[in-house]
C-alpha cells in the first residue's frame, strides 16, 4: 500500500468561484504512480466545497457554466447572502468576532474587517455540499466517467484569496 499527497493552490474571486480542477487532479494521480486505489480531494477551508458535476460547455456573462449559474440562483433563494450583522444570520456572534480579531493579529489570512467576516451564508453552503469527494482509481485513471469533472468551489464572496486543495491517493 502506498500513500501519495499533493496540494493544488487556487486563486478565488470576490464572488462565488467555481474552479475546474480535473486536469490538476489527473496530473497528481499520474505523478503518484498508483495504478489502483482511491483518490481523496479535500479542502480545509470551511467556506469551500469539492463538487463532482458534468462539465457544461455553455457559460453566462460572468464565465460561470450554466449549471453553476443555475445552482447559484437556487442557493441565493434558499441561503441569501449575509450583508449586515442584523440579517437573518446569528453568525458571527460577539465571542467569535473577538476570536477573529485576535487571530487577525497573528495570521494575515484573517483580516479584521467587518465585511470579511459576514459570511454565514458561505459557511452554510460549505456545510451543505461538504469539503471532499473520493474517487476510485483503476489502471491509473480516475473513475469519473466521460462527462464528470471535479470542481473546487469557494462560496465566500467577501474577498479574493488563495485557497488550497489537498489530494491524497492511497493504493498500489
Amino acid at each position: 500500500m502506498k500513500i501519495y499527497q499533493d496540494q493544488v493552490s487556487l486563486a478565488t474571486q470576490a464572488r462565488v468561484t467555481y474552479l475546474n480542477i480535473t486536469d490538476e487532479v489527473n496530473k497528481i494521480v499520474k505523478d503518484s504512480e498508483i495504478k489502483n486505489g482511491l483518490c481523496l480531494i479535500q479542502t480545509s477551508h470551511t467556506t469551500c466545497s469539492i463538487l463532482f458535476e458534468e462539465y457544461v460547455h455553455d457559460h453566462d456573462f460572468n464565465g460561470d457554466e450554466f449549471l453553476q449559474a443555475d445552482l447559484n440562483k437556487i442557493l441565493d433563494k434558499l441561503i441569501p447572502r449575509e450583508y449586515t450583522e442584523n440579517s437573518n444570520y446569528r453568525y458571527p456572534g460577539p465571542k467569535h468576532v473577538k476570536f477573529l480579531k485576535e487571530l487577525s493579529k497573528i495570521d494575515k489570512n484573517y483580516p479584521n474587517e467587518k465585511n470579511t467576516i459576514l459570511n454565514g451564508d458561505a459557511h452554510i453552503k460549505g456545510s451543505m455540499f461538504g469539503s471532499n469527494q473520493t474517487f476510485g482509481i483503476k489502471n491509473s485513471m480516475l473513475l469519473i466517467g466521460s462527462v464528470g469533472d471535479i470542481y473546487f468551489v469557494d462560496w465566500d464572496q467577501n474577498r479574493e484569496r488563495t485557497r488550497k486543495c489537498n489530494v491524497v491517493i492511497i493504493g498500489e
